[in-house]
């Protein structure tokens, strides 16, 4: 009887000690470098694969509105349509629109109008050149000739332009040359950002057509659609 105890308190414990088995965690399998890469390069084809970019914005320009006068502060609108002959190459329709008050000459004795309103837009096309484009970012540079019109009498209170040392209202040629930085949210959305020079051939009475070197920057919104 005492054996047939022991033995069973004997079966009883190696069953109380007996080694739990451990359940297996499973876990997240990491991404390879391989994977990763052709992940990434997915997503730049997905993103340069598109032929048509639209990028609409505003910004700021620095115009020379006179032959005499100081350069004034322009707050700029930009709109610009692309379409991409393949991932790099593309040509480009622009159009502008730059609002500011031009400074009076010291000279100028009509000082009752010493900062008349001032409007300047141009329509202008050329080319563009993507020559980085990565997964987030995108570098381009583009060549653009076109028209400018300028409007110098507005704010003249009845005065032309050129009265108050400004140039002659008009359309002369006009030209640009930008960079544009972008960082993409996802393959058809982006934000830009383009340092800009604008060159202008408004004219004066007296010396006749002069270039307007201006510099500024337009930044904005890209959006991305269609497929080659």
């Amino acid at each position: 009887m005492l054996l047939a105890t022991a033995g069973a308190l004997s079966a009883q414990d190696v069953q109380e000690f007996k080694p739990l088995k451990k359940t297996p965690v499973r876990r997240a399998r990491r991404e390879t470098n391989a994977s990763r890469e052709a992940r990434i390069q997915r997503t730049i084809n997905a993103t340069y694969a598109h032929p048509w970019e639209v990028f609409g914005g505003g910004g700021y320009l620095r115009f020379r509105s006179g032959e005499s006068t100081q350069k004034n502060n322009e707050v700029s609108w930009a709109v610009a349509v692309h379409r991409y002959l393949n991932p790099k190459f593309a040509v480009v329709g622009d159009v502008r629109g730059s609002f500011g008050r031009a400074h009076a000459l010291k000279f100028n004795d009509l000082q009752q109008i010493p900062n008349p309103q001032i409007n300047e837009y141009t329509f202008m096309g050329g080319g563009n050149y993507r020559f980085y484009g990565k997964e987030k970012l995108a570098l381009s540079i583009e060549g653009l000739a076109g028209a400018g019109w300028g409007l110098f009498s507005g704010g003249a209170k009845g005065l032309s332009g050129t009265q108050v040392g400004l140039w002659q209202d008009g359309v002369r040629p006009a030209f640009s040359v930008g960079l544009n930085l972008d960082y993409n949210f996802y393959p058809n959305l982006a934000f830009r950002v383009t340092p800009t020079y604008v060159g202008t051939t408004f004219a004066d009475a007296t010396s006749g057509t002069k270039v307007q070197n201006n510099m500024g920057f337009n930044m904005g919104v890209v959006y991305r659609f269609g497929s080659h």
